[in-house]
């Protein structure tokens, strides 16, 4: 006959045992083999995956991990519009206030570099590249742009084949833009377009090729550095509980999400709206469109027109990691696209989405060593599919130092 002491001990040390099993309900195999990395990398927009890519093609033999949160890329790189962007004239000219003649220089020759390493990777045809130029579209109150036009293509003549910027108002009537809201075209003329899908699809595809292994629905809780390696801790989908990684070196790849993990960062987030019409029929132009200092621009896509932008409407409220579209903006963009893009033909708007940008006291991204086991690329400053290749190319590069 077991006494009631006895009876209290024996529960009280299954219990305890029962726990702790709870606790650990990983098996000896997994914790041996499969949560333990030479690299793990967080976020698996382009600037992620691209550094995953840089950092195998240096270390083919290391276990490479990427970690993304939601269960497809969170942020811009799957939501974007697709402009390989250079830079538009008055985007430009507004960089010059706030950064110096090198500093501008030195991010267009950035954007220049990912372009070209994004599209020797990939190849123009997986991804539906085209250069064909784009055009700014100017209205009268921006009309001293022009006057620098030469000067800006002189700055920038070391590192492009030939002026960066032409007159293009002979195009004007052919595009069907209101003539009210559109006093003259300038033609860029070495930015070009693609198909932000297929573009992510195959470099996913790429990583997989190479080895590199993609965890998606992965929440990063918390990260932890000692003299030997780096924890990561992830929630578990549908569970109270959490699982841990280790590797010998961490990259933060989150852009805007990354002042989530580490607050004292200069990163404000930016959203940015988007809509897509239905098939536009006879419409007028072809190719990549901006205006009002980029923070507006439009494409013809499969017959349609995708519009997006109107941050600057409203910086302080866009500002945000939420995904909610804004009901203001979103009306602003519809005026818009009614009243000066498609004045004179019907269409109707068949859908809409909105991505979270990473910007800050300078458009010049974040890449660096945050300490001697984890790195950082973020805040991309809306240009991730210009220098994001390039941004992940360093970055391995520094990482193997």
């Amino acid at each position: 006959m077991i006494s009631a002491y006895s009876a209290k001990l024996h529960f009280t040390l299954w219990s305890s045992k029962f726990f702790t099993y709870i606790r650990g309900m990983l098996s000896f195999w997994e914790k041996q083999s499969l949560l333990q990395y030479d690299c793990i990398l967080l976020g698996s927009g382009i600037v992620g995956l691209s550094t995953a890519i840089s950092y195998k093609e240096k270390f083919p033999r290391k276990r490479v991990l990427v970690l993304e949160r939601g269960i497809l890329p969170t942020g811009a790189s799957t939501k974007n519009a697709g402009f390989a962007c250079i830079g538009s004239l008055t985007e430009i000219l507004e960089d010059l206030q706030t950064m110096t003649t090198e500093e501008v220089v030195s991010l267009v020759h950035m954007r220049l570099k990912g372009l070209q390493l994004l599209r020797s990777r990939i190849g123009d045809d997986r991804m539906n590249y085209r250069e064909n130029g784009s055009y700014e579209l100017i209205s009268a109150t921006e009309s001293a742009a022009l006057e620098q036009m030469e000067n800006v293509n002189s700055m920038l003549f070391g590192i492009l084949p030939g002026p960066a910027f032409s007159h293009a108002d002979q195009k004007l009537q052919n595009f069907g833009f209101n003539a009210q809201h559109v006093q003259s075209l300038v033609q860029n003329n070495f930015e070009g377009e693609l198909n932000t899908g297929k573009m992510m699809r195959t470099l996913i595809d790429l990583a997989f090729e190479r080895g590199i292994e993609i965890k998606t629905g992965c929440e990063v809780v918390g990260f932890e550095e000692n003299a030997q390696q780096v924890l990561v801790t992830v929630q578990q989908p549908g569970s109270k509980g959490t699982l841990t990684f280790s590797a010998e070196q961490l990259a933060i790849c989150t852009n805007a999400f990354a002042k989530g993990l580490l607050p004292e960062l200069d990163i404000t987030p930016g959203r940015g709206q988007v809509l897509i019409t239905t098939p536009v029929k006879g419409l007028p132009f072809k190719g990549i469109f901006h205006f009002d200092k980029g923070y507006y621009y439009f494409r013809e896509i499969e017959g349609r027109v995708l519009f997006g932008g109107g941050r600057n409407l409203d910086f302080a409220g866009e500002a945000t990691t939420n995904f909610e579209l804004k009901e203001t903006i979103q009306r602003d963009l519809e005026e818009k696209l009614r009243t000066f893009i498609l004045p004179n033909h019907s269409y109707t708007v068949e859908d809409r989405w909105t991505g979270i940008m990473g910007f800050g006291k300078t458009k010049r991204p974040i890449i660096q060593a945050y300490s001697g086991r984890i790195f950082l690329a973020v805040r991309m400053g809306g240009m991730g599919i210009a220098i994001g290749s390039e941004v992940g190319r360093t970055l391995a590069g520094m990482m193997q130092g």
